[in-house]
């Protein structure tokens, strides 16, 4: 079967918005991106600080509004990166225009040489499974660490001499080491500033560049661990410093107009607690620890800018400022409780939540949604892989979730409980996911899975199944090879297909599915509990999750970015103008630089604020009176129709799959499956091979599909780690 789905012809309008979305990635990447990239490259060397700077410092010297230095550095590094946002923003809203599902075809030359560069190349390092795109990318940023501080090095010790020590009454050797000091923490600001950019969990630029919050999650961690091992070198070189010249009070100071190192000591202070509490055997064991110290980044940040002040702190602002604004949208959204309708409850401890939503609420399989229940904790958010379909489901969306943890054993405790309780609080943010789906383009599409790991998966069978049966297309085969513990486990399979499937034809679809069960040699229903469903009684006041920012997303978003970041220069223009200049005339020694941080940092969080609450507020008057039109939803069917023979909480449900998913199901007791001997079976221009699961798991799959012995294999590794 060639590797591509077939679709309607594309109307004239499709072919004009696939040529504005190559114009608008060609500028994206290769002129704003790269171009930002240059400048960070440049920034160590003397033609950057001796002339490209000290010429746009002459240019806006003379403004009143924003001061010499932040004018510069916002020109220079926080204008391209919003307007990159922005250009994303348009790119992403184009994008929804496109209701085909095309897919290239893979046998494209130049595909398949792309795709060598997408297979795991690193296994069971440090760094985990990583891709050779991802592996050249990270040997690249470390290149630029190690070229920006060399040449700083080397920039700045031409000018140490035995004189110039001799100046300051210092030895050469402490000189250079005070030099090196202050690099290390100007190379530590470029980990800094891209710091933020993965867990923006909206981000356009991630959605741009094809990525996801979840599966970026990891590019954090690394750049966590440099940030920390380059702020904590500088700190303690500048430590070693104060004591060897005598000057260990500096550690107490507080520069009324310069560097304040106590507000660097405890931002340090506060990145240490974070970065030993994300150890990873802190984070499994006591993720609670983990999970409340991370919320020390809101100190990390305020104390850092006050320690470099406003002006430096332009340079990392970019992608700190996106971060806001998606924080505080998710916080506005996680200020409306949820329509939690029903579960389904299953006898291997596992949960199916269903909560109301809007018909206009449209994702990508694989999505994630963050659930919040303040009866357990108030501040916990946990993330959940979406397993109903948008299309399929217009007005309901669902999550599973696996009794594992201590938060998920106390949800199910009081979902499973002879008497449940009526209703539970419940508050969500998202769902986030890809932007657009790739699994289409292969021949043969295997699924991996292990225990609860087939979540994501079974949100890809239910988009495949909607596309063989409601749009007629072709789709590739799907194998999915899951592994359970115990034969309960295998009850998950029943998650496959929707509550109402009556409408969904799965002769369309070739569907092989082998369930391993590893613990037991035989089938085991002893004692079992049936599979039921239980019914809530939401309050008129819990909504149905709405899209946050409305049916134009994208549009939304970009006007949130443009105007707030508008806002806040014409705020902190007025306060330079009309309280500072009078103070300091740009000199930047007499107005304090705390305080100047403190009105620029009020200013953001001003901006933001007021912009996206009023979009925000704009779009859910929109919802609540679509919201009125949703069918009320919060109790059974009534008897006969064929939604009340599966949700009767008194009948005993099916604990096998339906018969379609029985006949195309296989289950082996006792052995664990032959992963390499299975995915070098399948034929084909193009394998697709997706593994969700444990790491074990993980790492096994991304070696046999890197060993290099089959080339129509693509990996690809679905998980989300905190």
């Amino acid at each position: 079967m060639d590797a591509q789905v077939v679709k309607s012809s594309s109307p004239p309008s499709h072919v004009g918005i696939h040529v504005m979305r190559a114009a608008i990635r060609l500028l994206a990447v290769f002129v704003v991106f790269l171009g930002s990239l240059f400048v960070w490259f440049m920034m160590p060397t003397n033609t950057y600080s001796q002339m490209w700077r000290l010429h746009i410092r002459q240019k806006t010297n003379s403004s009143t509004y924003l001061g010499s230095e932040g004018c510069s550095n916002i020109v220079m590094f926080t204008f391209p990166i919003l307007f990159l946002a922005l250009l994303g923003c348009v790119f992403l809203h184009l994008g929804k225009k496109l209701n085909d599902y095309k897919v290239e075809s893979s046998s494209n030359g130049t595909k398949n040489r792309f795709a060598v560069w997408k297979k795991p190349m690193l296994v069971k390092g440090p760094l985990g499974i990583v891709s050779g795109i991802e592996l050249a990318f990270f040997i690249m940023f470390i290149a630029l660490l190690i070229w920006s501080f060399s040449t700083y090095l080397h920039n700045s010790f031409a000018n140490i001499t035995p004189k110039s020590a001799a100046k300051n009454h210092e030895k050469i050797w402490e000189s250079k080491l005070d030099s090196a000091a202050l690099r290390l923490g100007l190379v530590g600001n470029i980990c800094l500033a891209f710091l933020f950019f993965p867990v923006a969990r909206g981000s356009s630029i991630l959605a741009l560049f094809g990525l996801t919050s979840e599966g970026s999650i990891k590019y954090h961690i690394w750049l966590g661990h440099l940030v920390m091992l380059l702020f904590t070198a500088h700190g303690v070189c500048y430590v070693i410093y104060w004591a060897a010249t005598g000057q260990i009070s500096e550690m107490v100071q507080w520069d009324k107009t310069g560097i304040s190192n106590i507000a660097g000591e405890l931002s340090l202070l506060f990145g240490l607690i974070m970065w030993a509490t994300a150890i990873p055997r802190i984070r499994r064991k006591i993720f609670e620890l983990f999970f409340y110290t991370h919320y020390l980044y809101i100190l990390f940040m305020i104390f850092f800018i006050l320690h470099v002040g406003m002006s430096y702190s332009c340079i990392m602002l970019p992608g700190f400022y996106l971060f806001l604004v998606d924080r505080f949208l998710r916080f506005l959204q996680s200020g409306t409780r949820a329509r939690l309708i029903c579960s389904r409850v299953l006898p291997c401890e596992t949960l199916e939540l269903n909560f109301a939503k809007s018909p206009g609420l449209k994702y990508n399989p694989t999505s994630v949604m963050f659930i919040n229940v303040p009866s357990i904790s108030k501040m916990q958010w946990h993330p959940f892989t979406v397993t109903s379909n948008s299309s399929l489901e217009p007005e309901k969306i669902s999550v599973v979730i696996k009794s594992e943890g201590s938060w998920t054993k106390k949800l199910y405790q009081m979902v499973s409980t002879p008497s449940p309780t009526d209703r539970i609080e419940v508050a969500v943010e998202g769902p986030y996911g890809p932007d657009s789906t790739h699994f289409l383009r292969h021949d043969t599409l295997v699924m991996v899975s292990g225990g609860s790991g087939i979540t994501p998966f079974i949100s890809i069978i239910r988009e495949l199944l909607l596309m063989s049966t409601a749009l007629k297309c072709r789709v590739p085969k799907v194998v999915l090879i899951c592994a359970f513990k115990s034969s309960l486990d295998l009850t998950m399979l029943d998650l496959i297909l929707p509550m109402s499937s009556t409408s969904i034809d799965m002769s369309n679809l070739e569907l092989q599915i082998e369930a391993y069960v590893t613990r037991e040699t035989e089938p085991k229903t002893d004692g079992s509990k049936p599979l039921r469903a239980i019914w809530f009684k939401p309050l008129a006041t819990d909504a149905p999750i709405s899209p946050i920012l409305g049916k134009n997303h994208w549009l939304c978003l970009a006007l949130i970015i443009a105007s707030s970041f508008i806002m806040f220069l014409i705020l902190i223009g007025i306060i330079t103008r009309y309280y500072i200049y009078p103070i300091d005339h740009n000199s930047n020694a007499i107005f304090a630089n705390w305080l100047r941080s403190v009105l620029n940092m009020l200013a953001i969080c001003a901006a933001i604020a007021s912009t996206a609450s009023a979009v925000v507020f704009w779009n859910k008057k929109k919802n609540a009176m679509q919201n009125k039109q949703i069918q009320n939803m919060e109790g059974p069917a009534p008897m006969g129709t064929p939604e009340s023979l599966f949700y009767n909480a008194d009948r005993e449900l099916e604990s096998l799959p339906q018969q379609s998913l029985a006949q195309a199901t296989n289950v082996h007791y006792g052995g664990r499956p032959d992963l390499k001997k299975m995915i070098f079976e399948f034929k084909g221009s193009s394998v697709g091979v997706l593994v969700s699961g444990p790491k074990k798991l993980r790492h096994e799959v991304a070696t046999i599909c890197s060993s290099g012995l089959v080339e129509n294999v693509h990996f690809e590794s679905i998980s989300f780690s905190w």
